[in-house]
């Protein structure tokens, strides 16, 4: 039986950076595309005023942008989300974002714990948005992006294939893919190819009380070496974050284990503390267990972070595109089932 659950769980961005801008529902702020500043409060815009009109379904959403209906979107806004942004605030800037769009695409999608994800791109993937709604389709969140993108970049690839760095079912990829409104990492090329990855069951990624981090599934499970390979460096005694959501931004990788892969690096990060069971100069083969999934660093729930960068130092060296087994290439939202 499933613990108790309430719609206002939040939904994190989990991972190693640190910046202001929240993924967390009720938080996310709205934003101007690629950064640029709203136009002044007091510009004169129009709005067409229906009151009788609302947008009721998430999928609505690019098409009422659109369409110029910026009230009706609006007024779908959680009391939180007005506050921090007003309609003409909110017109402002969709009326640039949306300025010569004629359709959006709905690329991904994902739901947990209460939070439904969607990202749409216009067919170019020139420009993209992200929508966050709750179980009553509420909009809590949404961020809106012009995507420049690194296609070349993207397509170079690890020379090692690596295996998936866990056993089992029901693994959820929360951030990864190659732009920035399903993989937040990607707008850093020291994080680009990261993967934010939890485990979910029923839609998600605990049962019993939220803030216990033996409530998540993920919390405690193994973590193998993704490929052959010489442990380079481990941290093992950071705590755990407890109540789940306190992040330690002093040390962001909390627990981590650096493996060299013949010049490529993976890093495995924010393990449970004391769960690390290899030591620098080791040789692992793929497949060994290296410690255990945990809440350690700047992380706001259970999950791992997994990269390969071309550095031993997370964050003066360059992630690479992963060459997964089997050629598959997981995206947020998608379901992974190890071996």
């Amino acid at each position: 039986m499933k613990g108790n659950r309430t719609s206002s769980r939040k939904a994190i961005r989990y991972g190693l950076i640190i910046l202001t801008l929240s993924l967390s529902i009720g938080v996310l702020s709205a934003c101007s595309s690629r950064g640029e500043e709203p136009m002044s409060k007091n510009a004169d815009v129009k709005v067409e005023q229906n009151k009788e009109q609302v947008i009721k379904l998430p999928e609505e959403l690019p098409q009422a942008l659109l369409e110029g209906r910026y009230n009706e979107v609006h007024a779908r806004f959680s009391d939180a989300f007005k506050e921090q942004v007003s309609l003409t605030d909110f017109t402002d800037m969709a009326q640039k974002f949306t300025k010569g769009m004629v359709s959006f695409e709905q690329v991904a999608r994902m739901q947990l714990n209460g939070g439904d994800y969607r990202v749409w791109f216009t067919p170019d993937k020139a420009k993209g948005i992200l929508g966050v709604f709750d179980d009553q389709g509420i909009i809590q969140g949404l961020q809106i992006s012009e995507h420049p993108g690194w296609p070349e970049q993207d397509k170079k690839m690890t020379s090692t294939t690596y295996n998936l760095p866990f056993r089992g079912e029901d693994w959820l990829v929360f951030w990864g893919g190659t732009n920035v409104l399903v993989n937040y990492h990607y707008e850093h090329e020291s994080q680009r190819y990261a993967y934010d990855i939890v485990q979910a069951k029923d839609g998600y990624s605990y049962s019993g009380d939220p803030t216990q981090n033996e409530s998540y599934h993920a919390f405690g499970q193994e973590i193998l070496a993704p490929a052959d390979g010489v442990v380079v460096s481990i941290v093992n005694d950071i705590l755990d974050n407890e109540p789940v959501g306190v992040m330690n931004k002093k040390a962001p990788a909390g627990n981590v284990v650096v493996i060299n892969h013949g010049g490529e690096y993976s890093y495995l990060a924010h393990l449970k503390k004391g769960s690390v069971t290899v030591k620098p100069g080791e040789k692992v083969r793929a497949g060994d267990v290296i410690g255990q999934l945990g809440n350690s660093g700047n992380s706001s729930e259970p999950h791992l972070h997994f990269q390969v960068s071309n550095g031993a130092d997370l964050f003066q060296s360059q992630a690479i595109h992963i060459r997964w087994a089997d050629g598959i290439e997981p995206v947020q939202g998608e379901l992974i089932h190890a071996k």
